[in-house]
């Protein structure tokens, strides 16, 4: 299984805003058009990792979660 992250707010992120010429705050509102209304966050990402660890995704095998907050739907 592997956990496929949409944008998180995270340094990474914030100077990928800076080398590409965007403000961040900018980049934020844009955010705000996706259907969950915000950015990721670290915990966001983290909260799938553990559920795929843990017993409640036995089931599950050679999936990719997305985990973008509706950014690709």
């Amino acid at each position: 299984n592997c956990v496929c992250p949409g944008d998180v707010d995270t340094s990474m992120l914030r100077s990928e805003c800076a080398q590409l010429g965007e403000e961040v705050q900018a980049f934020m509102r844009e955010a705000a058009n996706r259907p969950l209304a915000r950015i990721g966050t670290p915990d966001d990402i983290a909260n799938a990792v553990l559920f795929l660890v843990s017993p409640m995704s036995v089931w599950i095998t050679g999936a990719a979660l997305v985990v973008d907050g509706g950014g690709l739907a």
